[in-house]
């Protein structure tokens, strides 16, 4: 799959900006608060609907503005795709896929898939559960449409859940509706858990040879799906701590509660490992994402590094860029001079400059250092 171009109105900082790219590599420099992440979360949003950096439409939208809209050609083998968003604040994204509306965005799903590395994602193995179930979400969500209506079904439940609860804590008239929504919550809940028992297998086997050759051989990482509750016991499980969902009005049981560990050699890296092992750990999961989408969609990614070399050691970026090969990348970054050095080829250039873009021709020859 290839990002052939990319429109925008009143997106972020952008009043109308229109950008054809490389099928290749893709490189925006310039200052910080520029508008360089701008461009790679509207390429990320065109194809997931979501953003890595905001929950909120409101957010995206021009200052001053109430709509925006963006619009992207992709192309996978001869066939082409528009994709069409409308961002409105405090409204639902209007989605158009060659210009037909599409009533759900699950119906994005297949079109293409995206993975994103930003510096925040350097912090996954020794964050929270939060970023870790969201990478297991995200990336299911690109490969699974039945995992993302059991996703969002649960979401869904577990909302309405969580508001009877409350009711409940003083009004226990209808007690009779939370066995309506256990129900449901069991029904999606249980899919969820077993299509990620099935994906983090398979994470398993790409991650383990990736992290192996990163380490020079010294370190051998493993991740372990941390259930909050097995598929199996799920209903007996919710029924049990009802009295206490019901004290606490919130729902404690459930795939909302997962977790990932991250081990190397049997030695959980969140607690115990080094910066750099950390680093190392979260590195490698990145690259097993573009593995697991070529073996599980049979298709390339597109590639986003969002400033991420510049907190890599040089072993680390190597790493990184020698993982690219075919697949189109887009890089942001502040100076050129660290892929001059690498020697890394880049097919094209822009310079981003107070949310103003500037293509540079092909042939410019690189910097001399």
């Amino acid at each position: 799959m290839k990002i052939d171009s990319l429109k925008l109105q009143n997106f972020r900082n952008y009043e109308e900006l229109s950008l054809e790219f490389s099928p290749g590599t893709n490189l925006f420099y310039g200052e910080n608060a520029q508008g360089k992440t701008n461009i790679l979360e509207a390429v990320y949003v065109c194809g997931t609907t979501k953003s890595h950096r905001t929950s909120k439409d409101r957010e995206m939208i021009r200052f001053g503005e109430n709509e925006s809209h963006l619009q992207m050609m992709m192309r996978k083998g001869d066939v082409s795709w528009r994709v069409d968003l409308l961002l409105r604040a405090g409204r639902a994204k209007g989605i158009a896929v060659n210009m037909v509306p599409v009533r759900r965005a699950a119906e994005l799903i297949g079109l293409g898939h995206f993975i994103l590395f930003s510096p925040e994602d350097l912090s996954i193995i020794k964050d929270g559960p939060a970023g870790r179930r969201r990478f297991l979400d995200m990336e299911l969500c690109q490969l699974d449409k039945v995992y993302v209506s059991a996703l969002t079904s649960y979401n869904k439940v577990l909302e309405q859940r969580g508001k009877l609860l409350k009711t409940l804590s003083t009004d226990r008239r209808d007690m009779e509706t939370l066995d309506v929504w256990d129900e449901q919550m069991v029904r999606y809940g249980s899919m969820i858990i077993r299509i990620r028992e099935s994906f983090v297998q398979m994470l398993n086997e790409i991650i383990r040879p990736i992290h192996e050759k990163l380490s020079g051989g010294r370190e051998h990482l493993s991740v372990r799906y941390e259930k909050n509750v097995e598929a199996d016991a799920y209903a007996s499980a919710l029924e049990d701590g009802r009295q206490r969902d019901l004290y606490l009005c919130s729902t404690m049981t459930g795939p909302h509660r997962d977790d990932l560990v991250f081990l190397s050699d049997e030695v959980d890296l969140r607690h115990y490992g080094s910066q750099g092992q950390q680093r190392s750990a979260a590195l490698s999961l990145k690259l097993a994402e573009i593995e697991l989408v070529k073996k599980k969609a049979g298709d390339s990614p597109v590639l986003l590094l969002d400033d991420v070399l510049s907190e890599l050691d040089a072993g680390r970026q190597q790493a990184l860029l020698e993982s690219i090969g075919d697949i189109q990348t887009f890089i942001t970054c502040t100076g050129i001079e660290e892929y001059v050095r690498s020697g890394f080829h880049i097919d094209r250039r822009f310079h981003v400059q107070s949310g103003h873009v500037q293509p540079e021709p092909s042939n410019i020859p690189d910097p001399v250092l």
